[in-house]
């Protein structure tokens, strides 16, 4: 994925315009800050973005690739929750969701290895903080 396009995006939920006229170009490498009040239609974006739910208006694009197949090969969303069922310990959940995503044993371990979790694999999820959730929930996506 080389690009994210944005262009005149409009977005309701609830019956309510979270937003319109929405214009963004964002390159490869690049960063973009969301930021707005509670509401303000945030989440609602990324999860548009992320093909989760159909804008009102606008379109969302990815260069020249067909959006579908943009989002199926390079795009995850971790939301607020992070899924992950406390009474299990980090490695039962890592192999689980890497089970079920097509990954290996050997692809979780590297995953563990990279966020730092090696160490932390035997404890129940319950036990861990709320930056090593994030973490364990960011690697099952690698």
């Amino acid at each position: 994925m080389t690009r994210l396009d944005i262009e005149d995006l409009a977005l309701s939920r609830g019956g309510r315009r979270l937003f319109s006229g929405l214009n963004l170009t964002l390159e490869a490498g690049r960063a973009c800050a969301l930021t707005g009040r509670n509401g303000a239609g945030k989440t609602s974006l990324l999860r548009a973005v992320a093909g989760l739910i159909a804008p009102e208006a606008g379109q969302i694009g990815f260069g020249a690739l067909d959006p579908a197949d943009a989002r199926a090969a390079g795009m995850h969303l971790l939301g607020h929750l992070d899924g992950l069922k406390s009474g299990r310990t980090a490695r039962d959940e890592l192999d689980f969701w890497t089970r079920w995503a097509g990954g290996s044993a050997a692809s979780a371990r590297a995953a563990a290895g990279r966020l730092e979790l090696t160490a932390l694999l035997d404890l129940e999820v319950r036990r861990l903080s709320a930056g090593q959730r994030r973490r364990l929930a960011l690697a099952r996506l690698l």
